[in-house]
């Protein structure tokens, strides 16, 4: 008969296959719980998503957040392409309050016109847009000076805060 001898390829084949196979038994099953789990939603990052959408509910954009892996960017997308947000499951209710958010807490900014200080502006009237001949609005070249390029997106920042001023004053206006 032929003597029966253990090279060492087949050795290390052996010893490989024999660790994988004690870590799956032994550590398997934590990694895999641990993958499980949903990851926690920074409450930062709620706030963020909540202030740039005030009509979405914070339990709808937390649930969104943990969906995605807590990216405020998936969800930004996802509500601004107007698919809007998946609701949660409604759990059963408890006896116990489970209230995680007792009030919303008041934003650090106040409302654009006063963060911006567009206070004695809204009074003025709107500057008209000048057009081309092709009746479009007439770009404005970009400077390669920086305090232009700031003074110009100021500028472009105030009228659009302003324009949307006022045409959400206009349709309260028409609502009464």
């Amino acid at each position: 008969m032929a003597e029966a001898t253990l090279n060492l390829p087949s050795l290390l084949l052996f010893l490989g296959i024999a660790f994988f196979t004690i870590r799956y038994f032994f550590f398997g099953s934590s990694s895999s719980s641990n993958r499980r789990r949903q990851p926690v939603v920074d409450p930062a990052q709620v706030d963020h998503v909540a202030q740039m959408f005030p009509q979405l509910s914070r339990r709808d954009i937390q649930w969104d957040l943990q969906r995605n892996g807590g990216s405020v960017q998936a969800t930004t997308e996802r509500v601004l392409s107007g698919r809007g947000l998946e609701v949660p499951l409604q759990p059963p209710p408890s006896s116990a309050p489970a209230s995680t958010f007792s009030s919303p807490p008041k934003p650090s900014h106040p409302d654009l016109i006063t963060r911006y200080n567009l206070k004695s502006k809204l009074s003025a009237p709107p500057t008209p847009i000048e057009e081309d001949k092709a009746g479009a609005p007439k770009a404005q070249a970009w400077s390669q000076n920086k305090l232009e390029r700031q003074a110009l997106l100021q500028k472009r920042r105030e009228e659009m805060v302003l324009n949307a001023r006022r045409k959400m004053e206009e349709k309260e206006r028409e609502k009464k």
